[in-house]
C-alpha cells in the first residue's frame, strides 16, 4: 500500500499547515498540488475540491481528512499531505473531532481505478494508529513523507 502512495506523492507536497480553518487548509493543499506538473488547471482543482466538500465532508474521523477529486485537467494522479499541529476545528469531521492530517488526492476524470486504489491505500495506511502517531510526532515534512511512503 505504501508503494502506491510513493508513486504519487512528491516530498515537496508534504507540509505543515499554517491554516486554522478548513477553507485555509484546503487552499494551502490546493496551492501545493497546483504547483505539480500533473495539474493543468488550478481553478478546476479548487472548484472540484469544494464541490466534493459540499456533497459531504471528507473528514473521515480519527483526526483524518481525505479530500479527493477526479477532474479533466489532471494528467497523472497526485497527492498532497498537510499536518495541522493545532487541528482544524471547523472541518465537520464525521466524529466531530478536529482534523490534524489531511491527504488531498487529485486524479484524472478517466482514472477511476487508480483513484479508487489511491483512496484505498491512503485510508488503509491511516487506519493504523502507529502510522498516525508517527505522522503527528514528525518534526519535518521529510519524516511524514518517509512514514507514508516507507522510504
Amino acid at each position: 500500500m505504501k508503494k502506491d502512495i510513493s508513486l504519487y506523492l512528491d516530498s515537496k507536497n508534504v507540509l505543515f499547515l499554517k491554516a486554522a480553518t478548513k477553507k485555509e487548509a484546503l487552499s494551502e493543499l490546493i496551492d501545493a498540488l497546483a504547483r505539480s506538473s500533473g495539474i493543468a488547471d488550478k481553478n478546476e482543482l479548487e472548484e472540484g475540491i469544494w464541490q466534493r466538500e459540499k456533497l459531504m465532508s471528507t473528514g473521515i474521523g480519527l483526526g483524518i481528512a481525505v479530500p479527493h477529486v477526479r477532474i479533466k485537467s489532471v494528467k497523472d494522479p497526485v497527492l498532497a499531505v498537510g499536518l495541522s499541529s493545532e487541528g482544524i476545528k471547523d472541518y465537520e469531521s464525521l466524529d466531530n473531532n478536529p482534523v490534524r492530517i489531511i491527504i488531498m488526492i487529485a486524479a484524472g476524470e478517466k482514472q477511476h481505478a487508480m483513484y479508487i486504489s489511491l483512496l484505498s491505500a491512503v485510508t488503509s495506511v491511516l487506519k493504523e494508529a502507529s502510522v498516525r502517531d508517527k505522522i503527528l510526532a514528525s518534526a519535518s515534512p521529510e519524516e511524514i513523507y518517509s512514514t507514508l511512503t516507507g522510504s
